[in-house]
């Protein structure tokens, strides 16, 4: 692994996303969902999630080559009321399905005040707050989630063997100004972080895993291990039954409302997936949803800081301005990324992004 510099190399995000969806095109992928694929994942940089992003990238053209991610089509509709949707995303692609899915709420939580959508077999859906964006600018309320049905790594509070995945779930709030983007998990990291540092010989500051007989750990190897070990539950070790219960609301939105989950047969990487819209102007009405969001958000930042921080920051304060930044003076991949993209750009006989210079 390449350790992290002090200048990391910056790439124009018109031309990661431009080589991104070619790749994919010549992966395989039709250009509709390429595109959907590759907005996503840079975006997920853009914002910062560097986990979620373009590091994603490489390992969806495997899952393309293996056969294990489908190409065309459209979802299998299961059930469609005016505002509850569900599909069968018949493992297409993640991000395209997402979007779909945002386009198919949009109208019906106009008319409807909300309307709901969970997705069974998608192929895995990314950085779920590069979707927040489409529903905040739109004047809605977006709740995301996801769950993967295949995967166990985080154990229940007060066990030792793995039953969930760190179960994302998001929520874009409008604001009269910049919105507020929250992207957490149910555990207390992801499983792209563990894979990270251990790929790099690296630990954990804190103890964040347990090995797999219930002992504290920093080293995410445990995970690794045989029997494997587990990622904690969001809390810890102290208050941990905060992020179980959190996992297990998560598996019913997206296993329990779609019909499908850890109680049938793993159908390999993906997601399960629940999402809703709400219209604010159908319910208190939207000035006054965003003078109550303003409020909080002023309470929050005005905040006086406890020492070590410079000033209390809303969720997506950051991801927000980093984003600002890096679509002026480009992305910073972290190091690992572009040369492993590099090395997939030549097999395809295409050329990575040129770094920008200062």
């Amino acid at each position: 692994m390449v350790a992290p510099t002090a200048t990391p190399e910056r790439f124009s995000a018109r031309a990661l996303q431009q080589f991104s969806s070619a790749l994919l095109q010549q992966a395989g992928l039709p250009r509709a969902p390429a595109e959907a694929v590759a907005s996503t994942l840079v975006d997920g940089d853009l914002l910062g999630h560097d986990t979620h992003g373009l590091a994603l990238l490489a390992p969806y053209v495997k899952e393309i080559e293996n056969g294990t991610m489908t190409l065309s089509g459209a979802p299998q509709v299961v059930s469609d009321r005016p505002a509850a949707l569900v599909w069968d995303g018949r493992r297409l692609p993640g991000p395209w399905l997402v979007h779909q899915g945002i386009d198919a709420l949009m109208p019906r939580a106009r008319e409807l005040g909300t309307a709901s959508l969970a997705i069974h077999h998608s192929h895995h859906i990314a950085c779920l707050a590069a979707y927040l964006l489409r529903a905040t600018e739109a004047g809605f309320l977006m709740l995301l989630s996801s769950s993967d049905p295949a995967v166990q790594s985080v154990a229940p509070f007060g066990g030792t063997k793995a039953v969930f995945t760190p179960n994302p779930i998001a929520a874009g709030i409008p604001t009269s100004g910049t919105p507020f983007l929250v992207d957490i998990s149910a555990s207390i990291t992801t499983n792209g972080m563990s894979a990270r540092l251990h790929k790099a010989g690296q630990q954990f500051e804190e103890a964040w895993m347990l090995d797999a007989d219930g002992n504290a750990s920093r080293d995410p190897a445990v995970l690794a291990s045989d029997p494997p070990g587990t990622i904690l539950p969001l809390g810890g070790l102290s208050a941990g039954h905060k992020g179980f219960g959190l996992a297990v609301l998560i598996e019913a939105l997206t296993a329990g409302l779609s019909g499908f989950g850890r109680a049938d047969p793993a159908a390999g990487w993906g997601a399960t997936v629940f999402m809703s819209l709400y219209d604010p102007a159908a319910f208190g009405g939207e000035a006054a949803f965003k003078r109550q969001m303003d409020y909080i958000g002023e309470a929050c930042r005005s905040n006086p800081p406890r020492p070590g921080v410079a000033q209390v920051r809303m969720p997506g304060d950051r991801g927000m301005a980093r984003r600002a930044e890096q679509l002026q003076r480009g992305v910073a991949l972290y190091p690992t990324i572009a040369p492993a993209l590099r090395t997939v750009a030549q097999q395809y006989g295409l050329t990575f992004p040129a770094v920008l210079s200062d």
